[in-house]
């Protein structure tokens, strides 16, 4: 008898840290900012998953850039230039695996935190797969979870919605031999609507 080709990968991502990434800091010039926060480590950031990023301005940053520079859900280098908030937060859309570098256009007005957001995307596998069994524990929310292929901006192959039932399970069916994603498979959600997942693939 043969043994079974399927794989599991476990899914999970740590809340949003507001200065995870660059604790807050003056920016007195057109410089790079200090990746210095909790989930630093020798100045770069790899994150649990793949996630968005957040930028914290103190004061009004409306008319400077901040770029950030890394790789994304893919493990593909990338950038992504994020305009300053008006004392109050601005969120990034990019996916960012790690980050090497954040770097300011101009001198901020107060200080700057950059954080992690909320917004995941999860790589199930980088590779040719079949997606055949799914399982999942909820969350006090609910929401829905998106499953692409190539990438977190690729083909929707299969989407959810979670239970708004903290700590439940639930086992969506996968019908068939399974569902193919070309390229890789990537898992694409609002971390609060989700606690984990376990993707089972062949």
């Amino acid at each position: 008898m043969s043994g079974s080709d399927a794989q599991a990968t476990f899914i999970e991502a740590a809340a949003a840290d507001t200065d995870g990434v660059c604790a807050a800091q003056s920016v007195g010039s057109a410089t790079d900012l200090t990746i210095n926060g909790a989930l630093a480590s020798g100045g770069a950031v790899t994150f649990d998953q793949p996630r968005n990023v957040t930028i914290l301005s103190a004061g009004n940053d409306s008319g400077i850039t901040f770029t950030v520079t890394g790789t994304d859900e893919t493990a593909s280098a990338v950038t992504e230039t994020i305009t300053g908030a008006n004392t109050g937060t601005a969120t990034g859309t990019t996916y960012f695996a790690t980050i090497s570098q954040i770097a300011s256009s101009g001198a901020a007005a107060g200080n700057v935190s950059v954080g992690s957001g909320t917004s995941i995307a999860a790589p199930i596998f980088r590779g040719s797969m079949r997606l055949i069994g799914l399982y999942v524990v909820n969350t006090g929310t609910a929401g829905t979870v998106t499953f692409r292929q190539t990438s977190a901006t690729g083909t929707v192959r299969m989407q959810f919605n979670t239970v708004a039932s903290a700590n439940t399970n639930a086992y969506p069916d996968i019908p068939d031999e399974g569902i193919r994603f070309n390229a890789g498979g990537y898992v694409v959600y609002t971390q609060t609507v989700m606690s984990s997942m376990t993707a089972f693939h062949a």
